[in-house]
């Protein structure tokens, strides 16, 4: 379950910690408190966007923080699986957002905000004020289905996945092959001549490299000739440096036998003498071959020329050009062997398709049957959310081609009142009608997911009286096998809070700042009070919510 939940700069919220408790926490307050953005808190440190506007003015930073302690041993085998470590079932996920930064933590370790996202996927659920509005939708309506189907629906829409991929790869292969006679004949000429282009070039790998060496070489052949000249007239005989070593071993071979050290000198020098005159014979062997070839020079140019024309049309390198063309002598065998090689696609997409039109068929017969199931759970739980008289089904019918979730279209009926066909849910309910809906299929998928927390943002939309009182029945119930956080304006779902909260707007040092507290057992008939009485509460008023509040305690101790 959702533990505790830390919040620091963010909206109207300066700094607020939560201590949430199992079974039914109930937030209530005026509008415009902050309800909803504790709640949109929660979504922050899950992931979602944020706007600008929602970071607290004045500050650098907001910060939002949540405990979770998990104690489903299938939730935390889940996560084991997922590599996410608890310590005694603990997970915290934090997530600060600066100016164009954000940096989201698990167990204090950075992480992306897609895996938090996957993460909290198994530890809550989150009932949006407008989420019901998916309902009228019938591709959200066949996601309903499947979650709800889970356990029998998971390796048949596995199966189907696969065979659609593998049939849609093959439809994609015949487009190549949607082309009329005279668009092939271009086509298979403008292969060939590409093909052709490259293999009269004929590349051979790393010859690019050896043919800018010697282009290099050639192109600064004048330079290179004119230095060594002058490098050999320097370390020749004649007025160089072969010259006056040579005067140097002959002086001190004059002197050396008067000294031990004027002979190691005499050495030295002559060994000096020795490597200069091979270095002088070694330039000039050079220079006696160095030759320029205007015509080989002209060939080398004209050679890269023809590498780089062929780069810039087919690769960025030789081995590109070689792979493109690989990959070019492919489509001319297909095009040369056109109509046998369309003829083996279009047998072989048929026979895909078979396959596919088997999966999608026993997916859709396993869909039924979780479709029946799913229809009888939920008129059930209407009637528990005061539908005196309900009809609920899940009409199937065909799509016109095939998709990865089979061919099944689905359609959610109701029917509310006797003697009345069933109809589409968008012709027939109304806002607070789709709100119980939406809330009996929670119900449903909760108990499906081992979901541990629930969360529902008004979910007491557009109902009043007797069917407030069934909806808070229904939400304490839920609190029995789940933790269930609740935003609501209505007395009789407050009134069945096992933890009250009230959220509070006032001013502080000329700013306004939302606070956060867990009401105790007076207080929180102080609450219900305030949202039976209006602008004035009298002791009648206080006395009507004492008396909602015992009758609650008693109704949750009979479910």
């Amino acid at each position: 379950m959702l533990a505790e939940l830390h919040v620091r700069n963010l909206a109207l919220i300066d700094e607020a910690e939560v201590a949430f408790g199992p079974g039914l926490n109930i937030l209530t307050g005026e509008t415009g408190a902050g309800k909803s953005i504790l709640i949109g808190s929660i979504n922050l440190a899950l992931g979602h966007k944020m706007q600008k506007e929602m970071l607290r003015k004045g500050t650098g930073a907001c910060l939002v923080e949540l405990v979770f302690q998990i104690e489903n041993p299938t939730i935390l085998q889940r996560l084991q699986d997922m590599d996410v470590d608890t310590e005694e079932g603990q997970l915290i996920i934090t997530r600060k957002i600066t100016d164009g930064r954000s940096i989201c933590r698990l167990n204090g370790e950075v992480t992306t905000a897609a895996r938090i996202r996957k993460i909290s996927s198994l530890l809550l659920d989150i009932h949006g004020q407008h989420e019901h509005q998916k309902l009228l939708y019938p591709d959200n309506q066949l996601e309903i289905l499947d979650e709800y189907g889970q356990d029998i629906l998971a390796l048949p829409l596995e199966r189907v996945e696969d065979s659609y991929q593998a049939w849609r790869a093959v439809c994609e292969e015949l487009k190549e092959y949607e082309i009329d006679e005279k668009e092939r004949e271009r086509e298979l000429s403008f292969l060939k001549y590409e093909i052709s282009e490259i293999e009269d070039a004929a590349l051979v790998p790393g010859e690019e490299e050896e043919l800018e060496k010697k282009y290099r070489l050639m192109s600064n052949s004048k330079k290179i000739a004119e230095s060594l000249g002058e490098v050999h007239r320097l370390t020749g005989y004649e007025d160089g440096a072969g010259d006056m070593t040579g005067r140097a071993v002959r002086e001190l071979s004059q002197v050396a036998g008067y000294d031990e050290a004027l002979s190691g000198f005499a050495a030295s020098i002559g060994d000096i003498d020795n490597l200069l005159n091979d270095f002088n014979r070694e330039i000039s062997d050079y220079l006696s071959e160095f030759t320029f070839s205007e015509e080989k020079f002209f060939e080398t140019e004209k050679r890269l020329d023809l590498i780089n024309g062929l780069k810039a049309k087919y690769g960025k390198t030789t081995a590109d050009v070689l792979e493109y063309q690989k990959q070019q002598k492919n489509k001319l065998e297909k095009m040369e062997n056109f109509d046998r090689q369309k003829q083996e696609l279009l047998k072989k997409k048929e026979e895909l398709q078979k396959n596919l039109e088997q999966d999608c068929r026993a997916l859709s017969d396993e869909r039924r049957k979780a479709a029946a199931d799913l229809s009888a759970g939920i008129r059930d739980g209407l009637k528990e959310l005061n539908f005196l008289s309900v009809e609920f089904e899940i009409r199937f019918s065909r799509t016109a081609s095939y998709s990865r979730k089979g061919y099944d279209a689905v359609e959610f009926l109701i029917s509310t009142n006797p003697g009345e066909p069933v109809k589409p849910l968008a012709s027939v309910v109304s806002g607070g009608e789709l709100s119980r809906i939406m809330l009996a299929i929670k119900t449903l998928l909760a108990d499906k997911d081992d979901t541990e927390t629930l969360i529902f943002d008004e979910i007491d939309t557009g109902i009043s009286g007797r069917t407030a009182q069934k909806v808070s029945e229904k939400m304490a119930r839920i609190g029995r096998n789940h933790q269930v956080i609740c935003i609501t304006h209505l007395a009789q779902i407050a009134a069945m809070a096992d933890h009250h909260f009230e959220i509070a707007k006032s001013v502080e040092n000329a700013s306004t700042i939302s606070r956060i507290r867990e009401l105790n057992s007076e207080e929180s008939v102080e609450e219900l009070a305030r949202i039976l009485g209006g602008a004035e509460i009298t002791r009648a008023v206080r006395d009507n919510a004492r008396e909602m509040k015992l009758l609650a305690e008693e109704k949750k101790k009979a479910l």
